[in-house]
């Protein structure tokens, strides 16, 4: 959605997209806005919780079914395992979709890898397809006046353009845009220093694979240190990321930047934010 800021100021229910790479802010600026009559729907927490919550359940019976005493209670239905994803936990997800590289340090096989990269591409999908339903429940059946997506930060990733256009017919698009050296710096180091689980585009991983093993002088993906893998390619895939995000923000939505978004403590603060952000392309 587009507006003048006349436009917005007078929309009664307001319904942004956060975009932006993961550690931008969008989550806390959700849970801000939670306080102020807004329904906080978080993409990944749809993810865990409704597309991918039976697949994370295998996953980690299969891995108590290599425990004897555990496999006798689970066959007996003697004792249950359930996935208590939260909103700001979503530590279930990311070892589902894993990381790639020697099975004897946590890694994954590249067949492996790329089935659960796939499962979880799909599942973002439809969790984006739910954003229309929340907002509906969000009022009809929960009282929230306004409503928040809170989405991951692969969304430029899917190439689906469907999806793109059904955020932009639903909600305005908010991309939180990291823009000082020192901000790119430290968000790289962040992800860095404690590695985790992401979605790769097919394209972008098989470019890059490739590149990694002759650096290291690797020959077979099942020689790679998993961790040592995901710190090296986070600062090429940030960087890859930023004209996506661009591609979506430009003629779908707004930009702000990460500083910005790190000074708002206050609904009042996030709505005068996104008039600016409205005000800045808004021609003369």
């Amino acid at each position: 959605m587009k507006f003048t800021v006349p436009e917005f100021r007078a929309w009664k229910n307001k319904k942004v997209t956060l975009l932006g790479m993961s550690g931008v802010g969008k989550t806390r600026l959700s849970a801000t806005l939670r306080r102020h009559d807004w329904f906080h729907y978080s993409g990944d927490y749809r993810i865990g919780s409704r597309y991918l919550d039976e697949d994370i359940l295998d996953l980690v019976k299969q891995e108590a079914m290599q425990v004897p005493f555990l496999r006798d209670l689970l066959r007996k239905d003697w004792i249950s395992i359930r996935n208590n994803i939260q909103v700001d936990d979503l530590g279930p997800i990311l070892s589902f979709v894993g990381k790639l590289g020697n099975p004897t340090l946590g890694g994954l096989s590249l067949s492996e890898f790329t089935r659960r990269q796939a499962m979880y591409r799909q599942a973002e999908i439809a969790a984006m397809y739910d954003v229309p339903t929340f907002v509906r429940k969000a009022r009809e059946v929960y009282g929230y006046q306004h409503f928040v997506n809170d989405v991951g930060g692969s969304l430029c990733e899917l190439e689906a353009p469907e999806v793109i256009d059904l955020l932009a017919e639903h909600t305005l698009i908010l991309y939180v845009k990291v823009t000082t050296p020192d901000e790119e710096q430290a968000l790289i180091h962040r992800a860095q220093s404690d590695p985790k689980p992401l979605y790769y585009r097919p394209d972008f991983l098989h470019t890059h694979l490739p590149l990694y093993l002759a650096e290291q002088g690797l020959e077979y993906t099942a020689e790679i240190d998993p961790n040592d893998f995901a710190r090296w390619i986070f600062p090429r895939l940030f960087r890859a990321r930023l004209p996506r995000y661009a591609a979506i923000a430009e003629p779908f939505g707004y930009t702000v930047t990460s500083h910005e978004v790190g000074a708002v403590r206050t609904e009042a603060d996030f709505l005068a934010l996104v008039e600016s952000a409205i005000a800045r392309q808004t021609p003369q």
